[in-house]
């Protein structure tokens, strides 16, 4: 996976490729799904939810870089490979699954909060959870295009920075609300 999937697409940062090496994907996947667990695309993990590709766990974490003092805060998806893997690298890791943002959150103050998927819209919760100046990486969806993008909190706004157009699955409980237009 490392040399055939994430050197070739540009990720080559020593300690996130030692990182991403500690992690056995193949240990958060369902028990029939163990060996498609390094394929380059999504793995179902069911009820609709998919682990993202290595790709886009590889190009999070180095986009986030994060380091030892760090407070970090997922958005996961039912499975807590991200988490593991972030665990190695930030000072502390606190997670949420997606289908519970409504219920809150296990903190505030988050230098760094990162969604394992793709959203169409980032709920103000957790916006109001980053700290000043605190980073968020996402798959953010527009239209029908993927990108992952590294959001900036300024005042009480989010400022986005797309950078890449990949493969992410849509987390449904981060879906934009149904508007009304001509």
């Amino acid at each position: 996976m490392i040399d055939s999937q994430l050197r070739p697409s540009g990720v080559n940062e020593p300690w996130a490729l030692s990182a991403i090496a500690a992690v056995a994907r193949e240990d958060f996947v369902p028990q029939e799904a163990r060996a498609a667990a390094y394929i380059d695309r999504a793995v179902p993990l069911g009820n609709g939810r998919y682990l993202p590709a290595p790709l886009y766990h590889a190009k999070a974490v180095t986009t986030a870089e994060p380091v030892k003092g760090d407070k970090v805060l997922v958005v996961t998806v039912g499975s807590q490979y991200l988490p593991t893997l972030l665990g190695q690298l930030a000072g502390s890791v606190d997670t949420v699954d997606a289908g519970d943002l409504a219920k809150g959150l296990p903190g505030s103050g988050y230098s760094l909060i990162v969604v394992d998927g793709a959203a169409e819209e980032i709920p103000a919760v957790l916006i109001d959870a980053l700290a000043a100046d605190g980073r968020l990486v996402t798959g953010l969806i527009n239209k029908t295009v993927t990108r992952i993008a590294l959001g900036r909190k300024s005042g009480s706004a989010l400022s986005y920075l797309p950078l890449l157009e990949m493969g992410i699955p849509a987390i449904p409980e981060l879906a934009a609300p149904k508007r009304w237009s001509f």
